[in-house]
């Protein structure tokens, strides 16, 4: 009897899995990335690149993996994509240098977008009805773990074996999920599906990696003609993207979307909402680099936020389902700029109990939003743009992390000459405002649900 009434879940298993080791292998690096600088002999530009390289692949192919996806079927890409992140992550553990750990983060981010896109598609073409809904909490929940078990496994995978663990830890897992996959999902093709917008996903890849080049070398070296060279090429790969799919038959995105308001506005919140993110980065090298801490303490100190996420997310999608996405989400990122706030002030008396606090909000805030971010999509569009709609969220929500770590890293630079924490305070006081900012525009023009009629 047991059997039988958990055969219908195991599919969800073998998705959830997937999205685990997606995760996980994005906050691990957190608490990893200065143990990592230490052994290569990686400067501050160098580990950004080893997280922007990941986050900027996600971004760029989420797109038009989606189209891959339909048109070859979700679960060939899912195992695809696990391949290929269980090879790169091997590339990962064995790299000698930066240079070679940067290419394989870029591989894995390959795979990581195939898996990603894969998940919902799966989800929705599995379950129905209320075990849809299910499904999405039990994703939801699997998802918030993800992000709370990672700080504390990549810290004690760093200070008792090796950073390289993190990475090897993931060709196992990868394997039992695979093979999972294969035995209890059926695949979706469908040959008819239009074909990958290939000049348009060329043109966004350029205009993504440009900017992020300048904004990563304006923060090494200063502001020199080949920094202002990448952000004009983006600008200018920017153009060609634009026109390029207002012209296509069948555009990856339709640029169009962002002359409604409402659209634009819900596009801004979810870069909003990746400041937080964002700044972890830096306040694990201030923990490691200028208090001293050991990797495992380091990620004991960030398990408030993820703790404070973790729980949030599993309440709030009860309490706030059919709540207005104006609210929720403007009152997320209200408290995750607040929690920003408070994390700022640090001098060189503060300790790691300094940003705990402001951590256990931000996490909150971050806890909030999960749940809504998709509602207030969805009210922002017309019904039959809802996948489009879906998928430039998932692009803009990878490609934030990647745009403000590349801001935050100028920050930091700039004020660590004056003080150890003077740097990160300039990047909770920017991450403060970007949440701010985005709750403003939240609260003023994220559309209200449209009423149900009666009957």
């Amino acid at each position: 009897m047991r059997g039988k009434l958990m055969r219908p879940w195991w599919p969800l298993v073998a998705i959830c899995l997937g999205t685990f080791l997606f995760l996980l292998d994005t906050t691990v690096l957190n608490v990893a990335l200065p143990t990592i600088g230490t052994d290569l002999h990686a400067p501050l530009s160098g580990l950004q690149w080893v997280v922007n390289i990941y986050t900027l692949a996600l971004a760029v192919l989420m797109l038009p993996f989606g189209s891959l996806a339909d048109r070859f079927g979700a679960r060939n890409v899912y195992v695809a994509g696990l391949t290929v992140f269980a090879l790169a992550s091997l590339g990962c553990a064995l790299a000698p240098d930066t240079a070679l750990l940067i290419a394989s983060r870029a591989v894995q981010g390959i795979g990581g977008a195939a898996m990603s896109v894969s998940t919902f598609a799966l989800i929705g073409a599995v379950y129905h009805g209320p075990d849809r809904g299910t499904a999405m909490g039990v994703f939801g929940a699997v998802t918030g773990l993800g992000a709370a078990v990672g700080p504390m496994l990549g810290g004690a995978l760093t200070e008792y074996l090796s950073w390289r663990a993190a990475f090897l830890l993931n060709l196992p897992l990868v394997a039992g999920t695979v093979a999972l996959t294969l035995r209890v999902l059926g695949n979706d093709r469908r040959p008819r599906a239009h074909r990958v917008d290939l000049p348009g996903t060329i043109a966004f890849a350029v205009c993504a990696g440009a900017l992020v080049h300048g904004l990563t070398r304006a923060g090494e070296d200063g502001w020199t003609p080949a920094g202002y060279a990448s952000i004009a090429l983006a600008a200018v790969a920017l153009a060609v993207f634009v026109v390029l799919e207002r012209r296509c038959a069948h555009p990856m995105l339709d640029v169009r979307l962002f002359g409604r308001v409402p659209f634009a506005a819900v596009m801004l919140c979810v870069l909003a909402s990746s400041a937080a993110f964002a700044a972890l980065l830096f306040t694990s090298v201030w923990l490691q680099s200028d208090l001293g801490l050991g990797p495992v303490r380091a990620g004991l100190a960030l398990m408030p936020l993820a703790l404070a996420s973790f729980a949030t997310s599993l309440i709030a999608g009860r309490i706030l389902h059919g709540a207005s996405p104006r609210l929720v989400v403007g009152t997320g990122l209200l408290l995750s700029g607040i929690g920003c706030a408070l994390q700022s002030g640090l001098d060189a008396t503060s300790t790691a109990s300094s940003v705990a606090l402001g951590l256990a909000v931000t996490g909150i805030g971050i806890g909030v939003l999960g749940p809504a971010m998709a509602g207030a999509v969805f009210a922002a569009v017309p019904a039959d743009r809802g996948g489009m709609a879906a998928g430039a969220m998932t692009t803009f929500r990878q490609l934030g992390p990647t745009l403000c770590i590349a801001v935050f890293g100028v920050l930091f630079r700039t004020g660590s000459g004056t003080a150890p924490a003077e740097g990160l305070n300039r990047v909770y006081a920017a991450a403060a405002a970007v949440g701010l900012i985005g709750a403003a525009l939240a609260y003023t023009f994220v559309p209200r649900p449209a009423p149900v009629p009666a009957g």
